[in-house]
């Protein structure tokens, strides 16, 4: 049997043939930025938003946004407790607090009522993770944010394809972003995007992107970031771009597969498309109802003597050693986000699963469960 990666992308002819271009062409002049430039717009366009702005990573991304909006010391921000700490990082970055909240036991991401529990005097925003490509209650969580004047952003890393009510992910809030890293459904390696629609804000992020200098000259008015990409990676992440329909429609193969073949498994729970959503996938999670006894961790000790890869759901944050003494106050407020983690896992997403591969995973999983 062939190794089965868990996560990986889809590189062809066509992403060889653009990354040479860029790398032959794209060093003078107007070449030297021009897939950076055209990959912003029309990412941009796609999204529905007015500007785009491309970063080294998602992280580089959110925390461009949060320093753009002014966010900082005195202030907090509601976080999911369960997602990747790129996520919540940013907020550490500006000085800020971090607020856990606990997130949907289907969806698993932030609820109106979750984020409405965790609002103090204090609160300025709200990152909302659309965890896995699950979509939440973005009309209750936008009316909320509108009536408590909260800033409400959307980390759509995991979420291109993606649709809410007919909306994509990527158009909520002030602003969004997106991560091309290595295991994402389009990769630059690493990289990451930040979406926006206001005008002034664009422009700010857009100088405190470049060393804060003022455009087009080698003068600089504050110490800021460097967070500027380069055209080589553009030219990668436009070429995929280029394959989005195919790219996201294997996202959804993989995940409809893995459904398929587990339907005759009980008490388990996959990412959900309730009405109106069109989840992107970007992987797909499994977590084990109380019947079967099965938790994460016996999980990630049984599944690889089986020969298979297994990836943990993410650990809520406030469990964790980057975010010392928060796990008390975690699992009292969060007991959704705990129950979840140490019941799930992640199964593989790597674009180049086939129908083999899936059979091989889904009847690793009926041994597990003794099925």
């Amino acid at each position: 049997m062939s190794e089965i990666y868990m996560a990986g992308p889809s590189i062809t002819e066509l992403e060889e043939r653009i990354v040479l271009d860029a790398v032959r062409n794209g060093w003078y002049g107007k070449q030297a930025y021009h897939y950076v430039e055209t990959f912003e717009a029309e990412f941009a366009k796609y999204h529905d938003r007015r500007h785009a702005l491309m970063t080294p990573n998602c992280t580089t991304a959110l925390h461009l946004l949060l320093a753009g909006l002014g966010i900082g010391e005195g202030d907090e921000v509601i976080v999911p407790d369960c997602t990747w700490v790129g996520s919540t990082a940013c907020v550490t970055y500006q000085r800020a607090t971090t607020v856990f909240a606990d997130i949907d036991p289907i969806h698993w991401c932030l609820t109106p009522a979750s984020i409405a529990k965790a609002i103090t005097p204090r609160t300025k925003a709200v990152i909302v993770v659309d965890l896995f490509g699950n979509m939440p209650d973005w009309d209750g969580i936008k009316k909320l944010c509108d009536e408590r004047g909260i800033l409400m952003i959307e980390d759509a890393a995991e979420a291109l394809g993606s649709i809410y009510r007919g909306t994509r992910a990527g158009k909520f809030g002030v602003g969004s972003t997106f991560s091309f890293h290595r295991t994402k459904t389009i990769t630059t390696g690493e990289g990451g995007m930040l979406l926006l629609d206001n005008e002034e804000l664009f422009q700010r992020c857009k100088f405190l992107r470049d060393h804060g200098r003022q455009p087009g000259t080698y003068f600089n008015t504050e110490i800021t970031f460097k967070y500027m990409p380069f055209n080589v990676q553009a030219a990668l992440g436009y070429a995929q771009f280029q394959r989005i329909d195919e790219l996201v429609g294997k996202k959804r193969w993989i995940w409809k597969g893995f459904r398929e073949r587990l339907a005759d498994i009980p008490d388990i729970l996959l990412n959900p498309e309730p009405e109106g959503v069109t989840n992107g996938v970007w992987a797909t999670a499994l977590v084990f109802g109380p019947s079967h006894g099965m938790t994460r961790d016996i999980a990630l000790v049984e599944i690889p003597k089986l020969g298979l890869p297994a990836r943990p759901f993410f650990y809520p944050l406030s469990s964790l050693p980057a975010y010392p003494g928060r796990e008390p106050e975690g699992r009292k407020n969060n007991p959704i986000a705990y129950h979840t983690s140490e019941h799930g896992i992640n199964l593989p997403c790597a674009l180049n699963l086939t129908e083999h591969d899936l059979d091989a995973v889904s009847k690793g999983l009926h041994t597990l469960l003794g099925r």
